[in-house]
């Protein structure tokens, strides 16, 4: 068991939410039960997952935890690319976001490898 505050990882996650749930505050109010609400669910599911993979007692329990993490980073970038190709707004913004979520995708690979 770890204390998954310690986690770099986690603490990244944590910061990457905050910025995606700012960012989805300015989509279009007719997304607010479409992208808006499943950026919002994918996202807080990457921290919620390693913090709850942290407080198991083997590694490949952990592990699982991470892969859903790992699923749900693919899942925030999947949506950010939809973003972007509906033109729906900020598209900049979107990016930049998106090369965050892509190094945090690697990074929690590289967590599963190491485990």
């Amino acid at each position: 068991m770890q204390d998954y505050r310690k986690l770099q990882i986690w603490q990244r996650a944590m910061k990457y939410t905050t910025e995606l749930y700012k960012f989805s505050t300015k989509m279009p109010i007719d997304e607010k039960y479409g992208l808006t609400s499943q950026l919002r669910r994918a996202a807080y599911s990457i921290p919620l997952n390693i913090a709850e993979g942290a407080g198991c007692s083997s590694n490949n329990e952990f592990k699982k935890f991470l892969e859903y993490s790992h699923r749900s980073a693919h899942e925030v970038l999947t949506i950010l690319e939809l973003i972007m190709r509906l033109n729906i707004f900020n598209s900049d913004g979107a990016k930049e976001l998106t090369k965050e979520g892509e190094e945090i995708r690697a990074m929690l690979y590289g967590f599963m490898k190491k485990l």
